[in-house]
């Protein structure tokens, strides 16, 4: 039977409309994309986060999924406010539900937070880009989120939160020199949530949109050091659009720091979804209380 999944889109209302502003895919969309790429006949469903919450669709409870995802969001998970708050106590109903989630950027802050862990802002900036040298510990050299991926790898980013203190029952899987986690597994009762910190529903037009919504933010930061730096930042746009559209072109990989083939194939950098579709949703992997 194929698979029905439910994708929050974890951005709200203002984080979203800018989002669509500048003619970006919002996050919910993003993933929906990717998870029918890799599933053609999956049913994947969107929940939008509002003042009332998530808005599920008509008639669903979270229980009626193989499988959540949870998208990015322009949160800031160590703020207490009610909207987080809100995400918080969804993710830990989910969890105690005995339900498989899956997320990435905020997801990953979201789940260990909601399993009692601890996130701040990252005092070197944002990570923006490619996250480079992501390495595989121990534990996550052995885990099956990882299956097929080198012990070392790049991935397409953006984040200025990470993590620093992981919950009861969490697991850090990976780390590289900005942030020290990068990847997660979370057991509670017989839920399980896999996130990770960097953004695999990302392609490089995605990432372009994402430079022009925090331009200003990564020219203040240093990011560009063109003169004027807004030249090098149109530039840096105009450089991942045209890779995007030829992959081929092997200059700009270069100039861009993307020598790497998986950053350029859907597949190759959807290997974590891919894997916890398997694993998680379709081998049904017991899982035993922690």
């Amino acid at each position: 039977m194929s698979l029905r999944l439910l994708v929050l889109d974890a951005y709200d209302e203002p984080g979203r409309r800018a989002v669509l502003d500048i003619g970006a895919t919002p996050g919910g969309e993003l993933y929906r994309r990717l998870l029918l790429h890799l599933r053609p006949d999956a049913r994947v469903e969107l929940a939008l986060f509002g003042a009332a919450g998530f808005a599920l669709p008509a008639g669903a409870a979270l229980s009626d999924y193989d499988g959540l995802v949870f998208t990015g969001s322009n949160m800031t998970i160590h703020q207490d406010t009610a909207a987080v708050r809100e995400q918080i106590a969804l993710v830990q109903r989910a969890l105690d539900a005995g339900l498989d989630c899956f997320g990435s950027c905020w997801a990953a802050q979201l789940a260990v937070t909601a399993d009692g862990g601890r996130c701040e802002r990252n005092p070197r900036g944002r990570e923006f880009g490619v996250s480079r040298g992501i390495a595989l510990n121990e534990r996550g050299r052995a885990h099956p989120l990882f299956e097929g991926r080198p012990p070392v790898f790049d991935a397409l980013t953006s984040h200025e939160d990470h993590i620093v203190q992981l919950g009861a029952h969490t697991e850090g899987l990976a780390g590289n020199e900005f942030s020290p986690v990068q990847a997660v597994s979370i057991q509670r009762g017989r839920g399980v949530f896999w996130a990770v910190q960097y953004h695999p529903e990302f392609n490089l037009w995605d990432l372009a949109q994402l430079a022009r919504l925090r331009g200003a933010q990564l020219i203040a930061q240093g990011f560009f050091n063109g003169d004027p730096p807004e030249r090098a930042l149109a530039d840096y746009i105009a450089d991942l659009e045209e890779l995007e559209n030829d992959p081929g072109r092997e200059d700009l990989a270069r100039r861009l720091g993307i020598p790497t083939k998986n950053l350029l194939d859907v597949d190759d950098r959807a290997t974590e979804v891919e894997n916890w579709l398997r694993h998680r949703l379709e081998e049904r992997a017991p899982v035993t209380p922690a």
